[in-house]
């Protein structure tokens, strides 16, 4: 299977997770969201436990990241580039947001400001200590610039081929990548474990696409 960079990708995605339900883009298409929400929780569980597992297995994933950003699609001097402080198992993005700091890219964090509210972006030194936030985040304080991204980095359980990922439920970068993209042209990249693809991740009309996935193995663009 060919890479957003025409190179090969090793890796086959994960089927034994609960059979899902998935959504078709065709204007008449009709989805019950009752079973949708079901179907994204029943994933949930073991695809977080089998990221840890692989996140033991992959301890230099993050540097990797980093080379194959760099390689791929860096960003040009003076983009602001949104990342996210890892917890628990997500794939560690500090060594990317480091080398694209170094580049000359400003680099912003998420701020969770309310539940059902998109994400602000505060702008953030790599050197320079965080708040604590809510739902066990961590943020730049408040006398930080608020910045609107031109790139994002996006964490997540999983992602397909289509560009569906699956998140942990409370919807911020599906609201956050719609505010945005109504507005100006926003890329939105993954970061994630190659193994964390699954063949269809389960979705609706209000949840975003991904421009694109970068894993420890490849960069696979699904904006072509």
């Amino acid at each position: 299977m060919a890479d957003g960079r025409g190179g090969s990708v090793t890796s086959t995605p994960r089927t034994d997770f609960p059979e899902i339900m998935t959504y078709s883009d065709e204007a008449d298409a009709y989805i019950d969201l009752d079973e949708l929400r079901a179907a994204k929780t029943a994933l949930r569980k073991p695809l977080l436990k089998r990221r840890a597992e692989i996140a033991a297995s992959v301890p230099d994933a993050g540097s990797r990241v980093a080379s194959l950003i760099a390689a791929s699609f860096a960003p040009s001097s003076g983009t602001v580039v949104a990342g996210y402080w890892p917890m628990r198992d997500e794939l560690d993005p500090r060594s990317t947001l480091e080398a694209l700091s170094a580049r000359g890219c400003r680099i912003a964090l998420p701020v969770v400001a309310a539940r059902g509210q998109p994400l602000v972006f505060r702008a953030w030194e790599t050197d320079e200590p965080l708040d604590d936030g809510p739902f066990g985040t961590a943020h730049p304080s408040e006398d930080m610039d608020v910045l609107e991204p031109q790139l994002l980095l996006v964490p997540m359980l999983a992602f397909d081929r289509t560009g569906r990922r699956l998140g942990y439920g409370g919807g911020f970068y599906d609201r956050t990548l719609s505010a945005l993209r109504g507005r100006f042209a926003v890329q939105a990249i993954g970061v994630a474990y190659a193994d964390q693809e699954i063949d269809a991740v389960p979705a609706g009309p209000e949840d975003a696409r991904l421009d694109g996935v970068v894993t420890e193995r490849a960069y696979l663009d699904f904006s072509e």
